[in-house]
């Protein structure tokens, strides 16, 4: 017996594909976070270490 693929509605592949699409984005824009969120949490690290040779 052979493996069959069933063909998809049109509509439900577009789907899939938009919805794949929408991942795709916002992975990137997740990516592109990174950095800043890591130069916060520096910027933070910082600013306790100095409250605490400070105060």
């Amino acid at each position: 017996m052979a493996w069959t693929t069933p063909r998809q509605d049109p509509d439900r592949s577009r789907r899939r594909l938009q919805l794949l699409a929408e991942l795709a984005g916002a992975r990137a824009v997740r990516q592109r976070s990174r950095p800043q969120r890591q130069r916060t949490e520096r910027l933070r690290q910082l600013i306790a270490t100095r409250r605490r040779v400070v105060g």
